[in-house]
């Protein structure tokens, strides 16, 4: 008896140095963290429409929201928000002070190679606002380009405005404004027909109380890529490369809020229309130039 006792405590703690051994050899991953804590951390820019904080303090907008909706559904209700200007986004997400960016970032070759990102959420081409009725009848730089009696403003220097001159619109009868206000002005007051902008530009303008009688021109027709398609990007979730993982899990449930309407909820609250609507397509495509 005393020397099956011993055999059994002797494989008892066998068995036990295993184990440790080889929770020892595996490090907790970001995902397993997440999911055991119930808790995520997301970056910011604080910019309208995408992640900024509302008039309370409260950290609000498309990309929030969306990332929201998904942990929800994998149990992970408590979404911790941190403010980090723009530019410093990947950064800090590099150095883990954050789990993932919220924050309408941009899919491109560059950051492709920085962060692995989910797969796209929005196809953003360039945008036109009107006064309400649209006058004029404008859908595409085509017909500014054509009309020579339709007054066009855009910002100097912008890619829109690059854009435009791709798609044949004169140099000379675009009226160049320094900022986003002044060309809205320029609309408000009658001085300009149609202004050319970013759609995320054009939802945060039409999302203002401040501004009203103006309308986004649906559908309006960008410049176009060799080929005839329109120029178009992407926006997406950024996690870190060693990560994909978790940028794995969250494409599950991005699937599934596709599929179930609410991502169309999401972007008519902050003015995304149907022409934002991403077809099947994945990250590694849009990386790869196939978007």
């Amino acid at each position: 008896m005393t020397i099956k006792l011993a055999n059994v405590k002797i494989a008892f703690f066998a068995t036990s140095a295993l184990i440790a051994a080889t929770l020892a050899g595996h490090a907790e991953t970001t995902r397993e963290r997440i999911l055991r804590e119930g808790t995520v951390v997301i970056g910011i820019s604080n910019g309208a429409p995408w992640g900024y904080r509302d008039a309370s303090g409260e950290p609000v907008g498309f990309h929030p929201d969306l990332v929201r909706a998904a942990f929800a559904r994998l149990g992970v209700n408590k979404v911790d928000m941190v403010v980090t200007e723009f530019g410093a986004l990947i950064p800090a997400l590099t150095a883990s002070r954050f789990d993932a960016i919220a924050a309408g970032l941009y899919i491109s070759p560059e950051r492709c190679q920085l962060v692995a990102f989910s797969d796209p959420d929005l196809r953003l081409a360039d945008a036109a606002l009107v006064v309400k009725g649209n006058p004029k009848k404008v859908h595409s730089y085509s017909d500014i380009a054509s009309e020579p009696g339709v007054r066009f403003g855009v910002g100097r220097g912008s890619t829109t405005a690059k854009n435009a001159s791709a798609a044949g619109v004169p140099e000379g009868r675009m009226q160049l404004f320094p900022d986003i206000q002044s060309n809205v002005s320029a609309l408000l007051t009658g001085r300009i027909d149609v202004a050319a902008f970013s759609a995320p530009t054009v939802a945060r303008i039409l999302s203002d109380t401040n501004i009203s009688g103006l309308e986004r021109v649906i559908p309006f027709q960008g410049a176009s890529q060799e080929g005839g398609a329109e120029r178009l990007s992407y926006s997406a979730i950024a996690f870190r490369k060693e990560d994909s993982d978790l940028r794995d899990l969250y494409n599950t449930k991005l699937r599934e809020l596709k599929s179930d309407g609410t991502l169309a909820k999401i972007m008519a609250k902050y003015g995304f229309s149907d022409d934002e609507k991403v077809p099947e397509l994945t990250s590694d495509q849009v990386c790869g130039g196939r978007g």
